[in-house]
């Protein structure tokens, strides 16, 4: 009850920020998504391209403001993990409900697929959130980092906001029934897309 009751926070708090501060929002909302504080982008485009399909909203400055925000956030862990370091992270996370456990899954991914884990990672929930801060650690190439980095949060962005735009009316009578439901189609929507990258990935040869 304490996730649910957690996830039904931030989703509320994601769409009154976005409905309150329109673009700027979305930006805002994106650098804390990838500055290491789980702010769930699964919410936050999805509800943008529901106001896209509304009138109220462009899907190429969606896109584009996500996508910015998803760069500046990463730059912010890039720097963190290249000048701060893990330990004083894993010192004072827990007060932005970092774990452990996502660093070192972070870590490992980095580690096994090297600078290309940078842009794969931002396709996969979770992973995407953390995976700055071993980039940043690792001395990996900054312009590098960052064109890799843009170049799969706009693939990541474009999904979820089209997934966002064919909910279309939909959100607004999800949205009606009650906190309990909205944390219940955030975990749907998380666990449709890990379940498609999954199955994508298997399907996929390993690279040498």
């Amino acid at each position: 009850m304490v996730t649910l009751e957690i996830l039904s926070s931030l989703t509320n708090f994601v769409v009154q920020t976005i409905s309150n501060s329109g673009y700027i929002g979305i930006f805002l909302l994106m650098v804390g998504e990838s500055a290491l504080i789980p702010i769930p982008s699964e919410v936050v485009m999805p509800f943008s391209g529901y106001l896209v399909s509304s009138g109220k909203f462009n899907v190429l400055l969606v896109i584009a403001a996500g996508s910015l925000g998803n760069l500046a956030g990463s730059l912010i862990a890039y720097f963190v993990g290249a000048y701060v370091g893990r330990g004083l992270v894993l010192k004072y996370g827990r007060y932005i409900l970092i774990r452990k456990s996502h660093l070192d899954i972070a870590e490992s991914y980095f580690k096994k697929y090297g600078d290309r884990a940078t842009f794969v990672s931002r396709l996969l929930p979770i992973v995407r959130t953390y995976v700055s801060l071993p980039a940043g650690t690792g001395k990996m190439s900054l312009g590098r980092f960052s064109i890799l980095t843009l170049a799969g949060s706009i693939i990541w962005n474009a999904a979820l906001t089209f997934i966002g735009i064919k909910l279309g009316q939909n959100w607004v009578g999800i949205k009606k029934y009650s906190s309990f439901f909205d944390a219940i189609v955030v975990i749907a929507v998380i666990i449709a897309i890990i379940y498609y990258w999954r199955k994508r990935r298997s399907s996929i040869p390993e690279v040498a």
